[in-house]
């Protein structure tokens, strides 16, 4: 049995342990029908380290990887670890503003764009005047200018301390912030995923989720590269795809954010597909509330459970998970895994809830975040003296220790003085046919708030919306019905599927 630190050791010391002890030949990574074995992307982490280091790459430095998930990006991650660097793994899909302002935030050394496999990063590289560079085994790839003004932070030998990657926010709840995620915050959660999931050698995994948001990297990723089994990398989510990959390319695991499986029972539906997933052993939705009538729909037409999960960026990410050989009914996102506490604090944060009772979530263990980058105050906001980190969440628990996230503090909508969790609007919203899915927000009116529905719909042009209400009126309390509903062609989303909150919130206060 492998010891503790050995399992969570730095990034690329387990590569070099799974090489060691799996078959050299054995597939890694498949992109685009071709396929990088274990000891070639040995081989692609050792050339891009070194390439880093001839192009003055220090241990602390930060190093930008604005990439979507190919070779290219596993092997960069790898690569600046390898080096002590951070890695700063950054969506391609955002803005030239957003990426500009998180490279002078993090103060990058240098800025790598995976050109080659995303027009987004071509036309980033381009605008940054990098320069192309060329690897037999991982392509062509541009590298922004050397940032001489780059300072690198101190370097720690224990796991614990070093940061491997930062991962900045979506900021779905307002600016990002650049989330410090050590080797052994990233370990943890691999090995935790590797171990609840029983994955093996044997597994191959369909990676749609970012590897720039962490449920994709650690998740995903890590935990897949930590099993020595197979990923399926897709650079950006689409639902035929998912749906031929599931039936045809032997895919075992499916992990993706529910609306990933919203849009594949869309498409479905529309265009009259069978969905078929023979291989299929594990199916899994994280990084927003999941609703029983999704729940039921994907089960009953994949025929595999769909698990459940919790947690957050600064969490790395995983908090709960339902487990793998006891799959639940309900929406639960399952008992904290082995290793992280949690506790359910009342309003004023002084004494746990009563059991059962709805309480502010906070949580403790090696999965939580060393920090904000350049951010002491915002740090110690939400982590106290004890190593206790405040979610911003709010959970109950029930008698089994499974907890049920009923909605974000700061999206709790107060009508009347009561309160309406937005989670349970939105499950009663997706329970009406034709709703692909929603999401709601809150608008001050008067002294007061009222609730505002935002819809993704099959048929547009034939949907009945006084239908919807008076069927939300049977399932829902008067203050919890939407005052509006608004139909939109698509909800604003981040790279990683979540939906942007923010963005609606902004549309619901022009009414």
């Amino acid at each position: 049995m492998m010891s503790l630190s050995a399992r969570l050791a730095a990034l690329p010391k387990r590569l070099h342990h799974i090489i060691a002890t799996h078959p050299h030949a054995a597939p890694a990574l498949y992109e685009h029908g071709e396929v990088m074995t274990f000891a070639m992307l040995r081989d692609a982490v050792e050339e891009l380290a070194q390439t880093l280091r001839d192009e003055g790459v220090r241990a602390g430095d930060r190093v930008m990887l604005v990439a979507e998930n190919s070779r290219l990006l596993v092997a960069a991650i790898l690569a600046a670890s390898q080096l002590d660097a951070w890695a700063v793994i950054i969506n391609a899909r955002l803005s030239a503003g957003e990426i500009e302002a998180i490279r002078q935030h993090c103060a990058a050394r240098r800025v790598l764009f995976s050109s080659a496999v995303s027009t987004d990063a071509a036309a980033h590289a381009e605008r940054a005047g990098a320069q192309i560079r060329q690897s037999a085994l991982l392509g062509s790839y541009h590298l922004g200018p050397l940032n001489e003004a780059c300072a690198p932070e101190p370097v720690h030998a224990d796991p614990a301390m070093q940061v491997a990657a930062m991962i900045y926010t979506t900021g779905t709840t307002g600016a990002p912030k650049g989330v410090m995620l050590t080797h052994r915050n990233l370990m943890f959660v691999a090995d935790t995923a590797r171990t609840m999931r029983k994955l093996t050698e044997a597994d191959s995994v369909f990676a749609v989720l970012p590897f720039s948001h962490v449920f994709g990297l650690s998740s995903v990723c890590l935990a897949s590269l930590y099993a020595g089994c197979s990923q399926h990398l897709e650079a950006r989510f689409d639902p035929a795809k998912m749906i031929r990959a599931l039936a045809n390319d032997n895919i075992s695991m499916m992990l993706g954010v529910p609306a990933m499986f919203a849009k594949a029972l869309e498409l479905a539906d529309t265009q009259h597909i069978e969905l078929r997933a023979p291989t299929l052993r594990f199916m899994y939705a994280g990084g927003s509330p999941l609703d029983q009538t999704l729940k039921d729909t994907v089960e009953q037409r994949f025929g595999c459970a769909l698990h459940n999960g919790y947690g957050l960026t600064e969490s790395s990410p995983t908090i709960s998970h339902t487990r793998v050989d006891q799959p639940r009914r309900d929406t639960s996102v399952g008992p904290p895994i082995d290793g992280v506490e949690v506790r359910l604090l009342n309003s004023q944060r002084s004494a746990p809830v009563a059991p059962g009772e709805v309480g502010e979530l906070w949580v403790r263990g090696p999965n939580v975040m060393k920090g904000y980058y350049r951010a002491e105050q915002q740090t110690a906001a939400v982590i106290d003296a004890e190593g206790w980190f405040n979610t911003g969440d709010l959970a109950r628990a029930d008698a089994d220790g499974a907890l049920f996230i009923v909605g974000r503090s700061k999206e709790l909508i107060i009508r009347s003085g009561f309160n309406v969790y937005p989670p349970e609007v939105e499950a009663a919203l997706n329970a009406y046919p034709g709703v692909v899915m929603s999401a709601v927000v809150g608008r001050a009116v008067d002294g007061n708030e009222e609730v505002v529905a935002f819809i993704q719909v099959l048929a547009p042009e034939t949907f009945d919306l006084a239908a919807l209400q008076a069927f939300l009126a049977a399932q829902l309390a008067p203050y919890k019905r939407p005052g509006e509903v608004r139909i939109l062609s698509s909800l604003p989303a981040a790279a990683s599927g979540k939906v942007l909150k923010h963005q609606l919130q902004k549309m619901a206060m022009h009414a």
